[in-house]
Parts: structure tokens; C-alpha cells; sequence
């Protein structure tokens, strides 16, 4: 079951993840698809729920892994 955790960010409204198949999903702001990241940890996941800068955490630790 997925755990969707709402997000104060200007480009991310929401962060979804699957503890079952690792599966983290991201529903941007300013696009429709629900993009996948598979092979996440969950301590990755709660790390970027918690960032202090949602968005920099994607730059930095997300964008361009975690490839599906």
C-alpha cells in the first residue's frame, strides 16, 4: 500500500511510497504524470519528506536515480 505524504514545495505537491516493491512516486506541481523511482529505500523517502528544502533534496540525492 502506498503512503502519500503531502509536501510544502513550490514544485513537488506530493511524495508516495511503497515499502513493499521500494517504489517512491513524486506528483510534481506543474505536470500530470505521477513520475516512479523503484529500488528507493524507505530512508531515503523520509529523509526527503523531511528536507528542509523538499526541492533540494530531489536535486541532490533523487533527480537522475532510481531509475525504474
Amino acid at each position: 500500500m502506498t503512503e502519500w505524504v503531502n509536501v510544502r514545495s513550490t514544485a513537488i505537491r506530493r511524495i508516495g511510497y511503497d515499502s513493499d516493491s521500494m517504489r517512491m512516486y513524486i506528483d510534481f506541481e506543474d505536470s500530470d504524470p505521477v513520475y516512479t523511482f523503484c529500488r528507493v529505500p524507505e530512508r531515503v523517502f523520509r529523509e526527503f519528506v523531511n528536507a528542509r528544502s523538499v526541492g533540494q533534496y530531489y536535486h541532490q540525492y533523487i533527480k537522475d536515480r532510481y531509475d525504474c
